[in-house]
């Protein structure tokens, strides 16, 4: 019953997105770095994803076709990563130097150069400008190394965990293959973590950095799915390990979170919370700004209790989305069976675990023309959920976020980022009177590269109330330095 509850739901929920579906526009996710192909682009790439008008490589190859004077015409319509790739190789082929732009562009669409040539020559031998590991003539390797240095004041009051100084680390390696030239199927191999990771940057949401892994040292596949046009305006995609934002059919926010995971998507709500699961989606994207997306994910879907049966725990969202150079807006409707979320990234009083869930995520960011100005990119988050069949708690909640970028102010690539926000707080609870905790939660931080390969974050971070009533003292303060080694 609650199967059919749940699909008669969604495609209530999906027809309200058709008129979006009519006439949507593809939109790179963006601010995806650390399950990102890419080292250098503004947002989330992968060899499957096109490149917008409005989007920075855009308009760089723009700026490349016409300052080279290459014999090709690149419109206002989106370019596919090979496309675009293809047009940096005719433009950059037979060159000695290139500019500052020129080598981000190489960096940017390196794996697909080495897909279309089947091995690393041409601008690369010559300029030395980067390197792509192939196992096949349609597979390529990338991925980082992070170190995380810090501690966090008021953790053993909060999460009754340790405050002290130390480090961890995560390890990652992303492969990504082609088979048509327009699919893709990716595999994310990750490791890190320890005691420390799970104790100093491993509470949700308070604590929990956005690079934590806990792993337990232990190298396996963190991430796996496959992806394929179904036609010109419409991507499939479906795996056994996956989140549903990978599906999104447009990005949510432009912020950059690189403390603290909460952050991420404009808040990582009730929509967007994360859980690595059986998943599959349907996106369609059109030529006008406007995109729509049906996501469905199961966590019980790999066991024998099977896919959307009585017992799942499973989560199915719906967006419509408008996007336009540099603004966007969205609405994400969500409906939860069992308790799919678990609570996070709410404050702890709201769980509610194994309830069912519905709730909205509502989006929308704006970003200014021109970089290394005092005017930042805003994106802005707000989240309302509630549950059912709750006897004793909250029935409701809602949260928000504010995030806020500078970039190259100081020097090119760097990146300040503050962001604040309150996670999913309690409402309307079942016993009259009982007193709502207000939870509170920032980060500030500065990013900078010293050279192509290696960047480095520093960031101070902090938030009060964020456990729970009979918590005197659940406020905290972290500083935290990442180092990132990219390949």
């Amino acid at each position: 019953m609650k199967l059919f509850q749940q699909l008669l739901v969604a495609g209530a929920a999906a027809s309200m997105i058709a008129p979006f579906a009519a006439q949507a526009t593809d939109v790179n996710l963006e601010d995806m770095n650390s399950y990102s192909n890419s080292s250098k682009s503004a947002g989330f790439t992968n060899n499957y994803l096109n490149v917008q008008p409005g989007d920075w490589a855009h308009q760089s190859i723009k700026d490349l076709v016409q300052s080279r004077g290459c014999d090709i015409e690149v419109n206002d319509k989106a370019l596919t990563r090979f496309e675009a790739a293809s047009i940096v190789n005719s433009c950059l082929g037979d060159v000695a130097e290139v500019s500052n732009i020129e080598r981000t562009l190489i960096d940017e669409f390196s794996s697909e150069l080495a897909l279309l040539r089947g091995r690393v020559d041409g601008i690369e031998a010559r300029m030395n400008e980067f390197e792509a590991g192939t196992f096949s003539d349609t597979t390529t390797l990338d991925g980082k190394a992070v170190f995380l240095l810090g501690g966090v004041d008021g953790n053993d009051d909060t999460y009754g965990d340790t405050e002290a100084f130390g480090a961890a680390y995560v390890y990652q390696m992303n492969l990504n293959t082609t088979f048509t030239g327009d699919d893709n199927l990716y595999v994310r191999l990750k490791t890190g973590g320890g005691d420390f990771a799970k104790t100093n940057f491993g509470n949700k949401p308070g604590t929990y950095h956005n690079e934590t892994s806990a792993k337990d040292n232990i190298l396996r596949v963190d991430k796996i799915w496959y992806t394929f046009p179904v036609g010109d305006k419409v991507t499939a995609t479906f795996g056994p390990l996956i989140e549903n934002y990978y599906m999104l059919a447009a990005t949510p926010s432009v912020y950059k979170p690189k403390v603290l995971k909460a952050f991420r998507f404009g808040g990582h709500g009730i929509a967007f919370g994360a859980s690595t699961s059986v998943g599959a989606g349907l996106k369609y994207v059109g030529d006008n700004g406007f995109a729509s997306s049906i996501t469905a994910n199961s966590k019980k879907g790999s066991t024998t209790t099977g896919l959307f049966t009585e017992d799942d725990v499973n989560k199915v969202n719906v967006m419509g989305a408008y996007t336009g150079d540099n603004y966007h807006l969205s609405a994400t409707y969500t409906t939860q069976n069992n308790g799919f979320t678990g609570g996070y990234p709410y404050y702890s009083v709201v769980k509610n675990a194994g309830k069912d869930t519905t709730g909205w995520a509502l989006r929308g960011w704006w970003r200014p023309e021109d970089q290394g100005t005092a005017v930042p990119s805003i994106s802005i988050g707000y989240d309302t959920v509630a549950f059912s069949g709750v006897t004793n708690g909250f029935k409701e909640g809602e949260g928000y976020s504010v995030g806020l970028n500078w970039t190259d102010m100081f020097q090119a690539d760097d990146t300040i980022g503050i962001a604040l926000g309150q996670p999913i707080k309690g409402s309307n609870h079942t016993t009259s009177g009982t007193k709502s905790i207000e939870p509170f939660m920032w980060e500030a931080y500065y990013s900078f590269k010293p050279n192509d390969s290696i960047e480095i974050t520093p960031g101070i971070f902090g938030g009060s109330d964020l456990k729970n009533t009979t918590v005197t003292n659940d406020n905290i303060f972290g500083f935290v330095v990442a180092t990132t080694f990219k390949f």
